[in-house]
């Protein structure tokens, strides 16, 4: 453990989820050191549904033998737990904070979920309305961005902070999909600011050192799209 601890981490993950990402994000980000441990979710380890038995899903972070599910109650922990350790993920300022908080949470009720109807949707009008959702999404998050980081590289100011690893860990998903498709989510032309921050992001040595290839995410969604396909054929 970083920084002359001695308390046992792991985490418990699956290579491609974003969520595991943002987890494995934030300890890279503050140092600390843990155990990985892939997880087969067609056949769930004892561990994992012992570890999160409601919704029997990854991430879990396991400290001391004591589990933490879901990933933004991971990060808050991951922040409180080893306070002393690297820089603090959350902004000290009680009104930043929930600032932060509130944008993290815009990101998955609004971008995911837009991003997911666009990719996913039943209908090729859920499709493009998911697309129209997501677009807005992202320019908002462009405004969110001026303001949180008041002229610096981050959402966090100079170095990434929570919202930074929570749309960070989305980061890998939008370069894999914008190689599929063929556009740029975030584009220099209509969102300069997040366009910028995804290079700065991208290029730190702890990002860098977790960040799965976009190659292999490109391989497993179309092999998830063929999976997809073959099933709602049979049907």
């Amino acid at each position: 453990m970083a920084g002359g601890e001695s308390n046992e981490v792991k985490l418990l993950g699956m290579w491609a989820s974003p969520f595991v990402l943002r987890v494995q994000l934030a300890l890279s980000l503050k140092g600390i050191s843990y155990e990985y441990v892939e997880e087969d979710l067609k056949s769930k380890s004892e561990l994992l549904l012992a570890s999160n038995p409601v919704h029997k899903a990854v991430p879990v972070l396991i400290h001391d033998g004591k589990a933490v599910s879901e990933s933004s109650v991971i990060l808050q922990y991951i922040d409180e737990a080893f306070a002393g350790i690297g820089p603090s993920l959350l902004p000290a300022d009680h009104h930043d904070r929930a600032v932060a908080r509130f944008w993290a949470s815009y990101i998955d009720d609004k971008l995911l979920k837009a991003s997911n109807q666009a990719s996913r949707g039943k209908t090729e009008e859920e499709k493009a309305e998911g697309k129209k959702q997501a677009a807005a999404a992202v320019e908002t998050l462009e405004g969110a961005l001026k303001e949180c980081s008041k002229g610096k590289p981050f959402f966090g100011g100079d170095s990434a902070g929570y919202v930074d690893v929570v749309l960070g860990g989305l980061l890998a998903w939008v370069h894999a999909g914008d190689a599929m498709k063929g556009v740029k989510t975030f584009d220099p032309a209509t969102t300069p600011l997040l366009a910028a921050w995804a290079d700065s992001f991208g290029a730190l040595d702890a990002v860098e050192a977790v960040m799965p290839d976009i190659g292999k995410l490109v391989e497993f969604a179309m092999a998830m799209h063929a999976h997809a396909a073959a099933a709602a054929a049979s049907n």
